[in-house]
C-alpha cells in the first residue's frame, strides 16, 4: 500500500518497523479516544440503564 514492498536492506528493514510502530501508535490513541467517549454510554446500553 505504501510501496514498502520493494524496501530492502537495513534501511528497509528500519523503515517497515517505523511504519508498523507509527500504525500502532495511531490505533492506539485512536482506540483509547472512541472508548472515553462511547464507552459509558455503551455500559449504559449493556447493564439496561436509562
Amino acid at each position: 500500500m505504501f510501496g514498502l514492498e520493494s524496501a530492502t536492506g537495513v534501511g528497509g528493514a528500519a523503515l517497515v518497523i517505523g511504519v508498523v510502530l507509527l500504525e500502532a501508535i495511531v490505533l492506539y490513541v485512536g482506540y483509547g479516544l472512541l472508548e472515553r467517549l462511547a464507552g459509558p454510554a455503551l455500559v449504559k446500553a449493556l447493564r439496561g440503564d436509562s
